[in-house]
């Protein structure tokens, strides 16, 4: 029996491959298909990192691509694929890889980005598009896939799958004492993103006078080794080093047992949003109303349109959507007074 055009969809193919954050905000679309169609099958092709974070999630199979393996995994993903044939693909990556990774996927429907967000010859692998001007945060644009299906994202729901013994590792790290703590997690995936050592070290020195607990985290890569030894080095005071400890199943235990997330943008960002803690959000070369955290921006220090006035001679206003500023010394325009005033912020709000 073929299907009409107002028939449920029976399979969906989701193409979002990264990175950590990026995958976390599909998750409130994933909910609002399988609530309106607990039926449909849901696969979803995506990064090796972020299936390790997502695994678990139900009623979604996993199809997991490794970019380190080029052409060979991609001709691995149309053998694994062969035969299939999808609903509709959403083509949720703006990358020349994932639209030349989309032509392994036999789809009724390829739905994309509108055409102002569009790039990478994005066009050329879609036949339907996203309306235009559907929100300015990534959620929400990711969300609006939704819509060519004929459902919206009226609710935001994460539940990202955190195994029980992620959070007893996690309640392991340090007392129920009743003692705020802030967790610093210094490191996005690029560089020209993260802060100083030395500003992230005053920082954590500040919230330690005030009797917060300390804690830093990361991952296990020699710069996030490098960048916490440097903070440990400048802070004077103590701190505990989770950097490199953790794996990406107890990573959100961790970090929802934060009071306080400080970070650059980064996948912490999102998890640590996801999980229902703060976030001291730290933006120059990106904008926080496109990729700061979902639920509340009030603690973030926004410098994105200095740094778009300095380094690109024009408001953030005037930017297309999704441009970074990714250029060397762009977070100095975050200071080390931004940062505590936003954690004194945070502290009047919650009696910390």
């Amino acid at each position: 029996m073929t299907q009409s055009s107002t028939d449920p969809p029976r399979s969906l193919c989701l193409l979002r491959l990264s990175a950590l954050g990026d995958v976390t905000h599909v998750l409130p679309l994933v909910h609002t298909l399988r609530r309106a169609w607990p039926g449909v099958e849901l696969t979803w092709i995506i990064g090796k990192g972020e299936q390790r974070l997502l695994e678990g999630l139900p009623g979604v199979e996993f199809v997991v691509y490794d970019k380190k393996t080029g052409r060979a995994g991609m001709r691995s993903l149309r053998r694994e694929l062969s035969g299939r044939r999808f609903d509709a693909l959403l083509l949720m990556q703006l990358a020349l890889r994932a639209n030349l990774l989309s032509l392994a996927v036999r789809a009724r429907r390829r739905i994309g980005y509108d055409r102002a967000r569009s790039k990478e010859l994005h066009g050329l692998f879609v036949g339907e598009r996203i309306p235009a001007g559907t929100g300015g945060h990534v959620l929400d644009v990711l969300g609006s896939f939704a819509l060519p299906l004929g459902l919206r994202q009226d609710r935001v729901e994460w539940n990202l799958p955190v195994p029980d013994d992620a959070r007893e590792w996690a309640r392991a790290q340090w007392p129920a004492d009743g003692r705020p703590t802030l967790v610093v997690a210094p490191c996005s995936s690029h560089p020209l993103r993260n802060w100083s050592p030395a500003r992230n070290a005053a920082v954590a020195a500040h919230a330690a006078s005030q009797g917060w607990r300390v804690v830093l985290c990361g991952g296990r890569s020699a710069l996030e080794r490098d960048t916490a030894d440097a903070i440990i080095a400048q802070a004077g005071v103590p701190l505990l080093d989770l950097v490199g400890k953790d794996t990406l199943k107890q990573l959100p235990a961790l970090l929802e047992r934060a009071d306080l997330v400080m970070t650059p943008d980064s996948g912490p960002t999102h998890i640590a949003n996801a999980m229902g803690t703060a976030v001291l959000g730290l933006h120059a070369a990106t904008d926080p109303a496109r990729s700061g955290p979902y639920s509340d921006r009030s603690y973030c220090v926004d410098r994105f349109d200095a740094a778009a006035r300095r380094f690109l001679g024009r408001p953030a206003a005037g930017l297309r959507w999704g441009t970074r500023i990714e250029r060397e010394g762009v977070m100095d325009l975050v200071t080390v007074d931004d940062a505590i005033a936003a954690f004194e912020r945070f502290r009047a709000d919650h009696g910390r």
